[in-house]
């Protein structure tokens, strides 16, 4: 029987990572969210997810928002290599929005540093270099095209309405189907 882990946004809003593990052997992560807003919140970006990134056979993405795709440069420095397959417009947002991350990020660490008494971390989570690394990884997937790139498994984007390229993802393997939603309409 396949197993899925909530990895973030379970009991929390932001962090979405979800872990679908197929009896065939299949491991794909739907999302890879960063956490966002209270700072409890935010350290938990710094603790490695409790999955080796080398096992992940791909990423599904449903869309840019950074609370979905803002762990992705994090994920590549720990060594994820597989491919992130998400619409053509996620790709195209999602590499602006996680260079602003990564230039964000670059200055709180260089606060940081100038301040090294309030204990905040004076290295970024990661960097441009690292956002570079993850949108080579990047492939477009168009909505409803049928895909089996993944082995063992069918899978499928559908529009979501949420934001230009949002997607719900249908995942299709041996034990049966998984519909994930990420974010729907316009909230």
């Amino acid at each position: 029987m396949a197993r899925i882990s909530f990895i973030g946004a379970a009991g929390v809003v932001t962090g979405s990572k979800h872990l679908v593990e197929t009896d065939s052997g299949a491991r794909v992560l739907l999302d890879c969210g960063m956490f966002q807003g209270l700072p409890e919140l935010t350290q938990r970006n710094w603790t490695a997810p409790p999955v080796d990134p080398k096992t992940l056979d791909a990423v599904l993405l449903s869309h840019a928002h950074l609370d979905h795709c803002g762990y992705l440069p994090a994920l590549t420095q720990q060594g994820f290599t597989g491919p992130v397959y998400t619409t053509p417009a996620t790709i195209d947002v999602a590499t602006l929005v996680l260079r602003d991350s990564a230039g964000l990020q670059e200055d709180e660490a260089q606060r940081a540093a100038r301040h090294p008494d309030r204990g905040l971390h004076t290295t970024p989570l990661y960097t441009d270099a690292d956002v570079t690394a993850v949108t080579k990884l990047f492939r477009p997937v168009a909505y409803k095209e049928d895909r089996t790139d993944i082995a063992g498994c069918r899978f499928q984007l559908v529009d979501a309405g949420h934001i230009l390229g949002s997607a719900i993802i249908q995942l299709w393997f041996a034990e049966g189907k998984l519909t994930f939603t990420g974010d729907l309409g316009r909230y």
